[in-house]
């Protein structure tokens, strides 16, 4: 959900591929058009400013404003000029409910010309493949923009839209133009790539989930696969109430009216009245839900997650990741950033890895990519490291507190309280030998070597309380000065980790209306005394499910 929060927290078909002719010429007016491959990526051959734009409404399988009629969804597309004349190329899709909003850091929102089609696409999707050979279709999710319905908030609808832009281009759905004629994808390979930043990559999480032949690959940057987990924390709000109607209405520019009953429905459904886990948050569940199952998953992934986003929290990756089927070709870069996409952070490495990653996938160029180490895991500022897959082989360690106050033998100070809700997370983790009645702080001796952490910490805790219900939440710290990435500082310069110089560097080939330049970004550092490493949060009533609360007996140890 980038610019809309911040918080203290092969599928199983044929396909028709192009051929991949290595060093191949530029295209030519009199040269059969192909795609040129040097290296082990697509070379930038084809035309940007001459490219092929133009746009369709697909009919999804949904009517989610109740109008009694099914939804037609705005399709955005822009595709190599050869593809008229022979070439079939395949697509990077990006499926967003922000081009109202704005998408990205800058904020961009498309321009069209007299005809309607986009002169401007926001972000680098369009100037940095079109010209390697790609097709990129740009979708208003539904609801959203130009296209029908009403979101629903990560709901049934957000994901069959999406999929159904995938089926139409592999033939298997209808799409019209503005006269309300039938028009066919005759132009792609049909395999197909999504790929986004929060909400956006969320989308191709759940497409991905419903097992639809043609997509290939999904590219997933800080997103989630739990709506549910987007708002609450086992049984705790990490948000304001009524959210994920809020969120609707965000996004949709239409007037009020038209959604009003949806999203009133939307905000009996989901039961803020207990935070509880419920049917209305399953629709909205990617890893096992009714529409879409981590399981059920046949596309390649690339997925990227901030260890220290407070939107998209590290279990929406975790969870997931773990539960994706052995067949499933796959990496990650696990990152210390917030909600920021890495193309912001890593940017070099980044394109070049994301190219090399599409062009396998898609192309069927044959590069190195999967031989590659599978993780990429950035450790401070300016330190990465890969490794073979994530969680890294780790031994586990045990660290009990005990009833003299102590953690593997180390002193804690405080007495035995609670945690005040309105006090921040820093103030907690601040100054662990100071006495504090609204924590306790366990601490080991100095580490003798340093420890790395990979995977879910997780904490069981014994406890009695004084009344039926209380929120527990743990927070494991890292304490010594040290240089950091600070993602904690915000402004108008730096956000996530990040601080942007005012610089720009330009990105693929560009147009008078669309120049693909964009500000360029170093890590946000800077010395702390401390740095929280990972949360958790429980709602004690929910210590047996997530599903419903179950009150505590005052003075009964748990």
């Amino acid at each position: 959900m980038s610019g809309f929060k911040r918080r203290g927290l092969l599928a199983a078909v044929a396909f028709a591929i192009p051929a991949v002719v290595a060093g191949a010429p530029a295209v030519s007016a009199s040269a059969e058009p192909k795609i040129d491959v040097s290296g082990g990526v697509t070379q930038p051959v084809f035309s940007y400013e001459d490219a092929i734009r133009e746009h369709v409404r697909v009919e999804a399988p949904v009517d989610s404003d109740g109008d009694g009629r099914k939804d037609l969804i705005r399709v955005d597309i822009i595709r190599p000029k050869e593809s008229d004349s022979g070439l079939k190329v395949p697509v990077i899709m990006q499926e967003s409910p922000y081009y109202d909003i704005g998408v990205g850091y800058e904020k961009e929102k498309k321009k069209y010309d007299a005809n309607g089609n986009v002169t401007k696409f926001p972000m680098y999707y369009d100037n940095y493949f079109v010209p390697r050979g790609y097709a990129f279709v740009s979708v208003d999710m539904i609801g959203t923009r130009l296209s029908e319905g009403c979101p629903t908030s990560y709901g049934a609808g957000d994901v069959l839209g999406g999929k159904a832009v995938v089926d139409w281009l592999n033939g298997r759905a209808t799409a019209y133009d503005d006269h309300g004629k039938a028009v066919e994808a005759t132009w792609t390979t049909g395999r197909t790539g999504m790929i986004g930043h929060s909400y956006e990559g969320g989308l191709g999480v759940g497409v991905a989930g419903t097992g639809v032949p043609g997509l290939a690959t999904i590219v997933n940057l800080l997103v989630y696969s739990s709506g549910y987990e987007n708002w609450r924390n086992n049984g705790t709000f990490t948000w304001f109430k009524g959210g994920a109607a809020f969120q609707s209405k965000w996004i949709d520019r239409d007037p009020d009216e038209k959604c009003a009953a949806m999203r009133q429905k939307m905000l009996e459904d989901s039961d803020d009245v207990t935070g509880n886990y419920n049917a209305f948050w399953h629709e909205r569940n990617y890893r096992d839900g009714p529409v879409s199952k981590a399981r059920d998953i046949k596309a390649s992934v690339f997925s990227v997650m901030g260890t220290q986003d407070r939107n998209a929290a590290g279990s929406q990756f975790s969870e997931w990741w773990a539960m994706l089927p052995r067949t499933v070709q796959r990496k990650a870069w696990v990152t210390q950033y917030g909600h920021m996409d890495p193309f912001w952070a890593r940017r070099e490495v980044w394109l070049d890895t994301l190219n090399k990653w599409f062009d396998h996938e898609l192309m069927g160029v044959r590069n190195d990519i999967m031989r590659r180490p599978r993780v990429d895991v950035q450790l401070g500022p300016g330190r990465w490291i890969t490794q073979a897959d994530w969680p890294a082989p780790t031994q586990t360690t045990t660290l009990r507190p005990q009833q003299d106050g102590s953690l593997a033998g180390a002193p804690s100070t405080g007495a035995a309280g609670y945690i005040d809700t309105a006090r921040t997370e820093a103030a907690m983790a601040a100054d662990p030998g100071a006495a504090n009645p609204n924590r306790l702080a366990y601490l080991t001796p100095p580490l003798k070597n340093a420890i790395r952490v990979s995977g879910t910490p997780s904490v069981s805790l014994k406890v009695k309380l004084d009344k039926p219900s209380a929120n527990l939440g743990v927070l494991l710290v890292d304490y010594g000065t040290d240089t950091r990435i600070d993602t904690r500082e915000t402004g108008p310069d730096r956000a996530e980790g990040m601080r942007f110089t005012g610089a720009e560097d330009c990105v693929g080939q560009s147009t008078a209306d669309d120049d693909g330049c964009y500000i360029k970004v170093v890590d946000n550092t800077g010395t702390s005394a401390f740095h929280v490493v990972t949360r958790g949060i429980l709602d004690a009533q929910n210590h047996k499910s997530l599903s419903r609360s179950t009150p505590l007996t005052p003075g009964k140890p748990y």
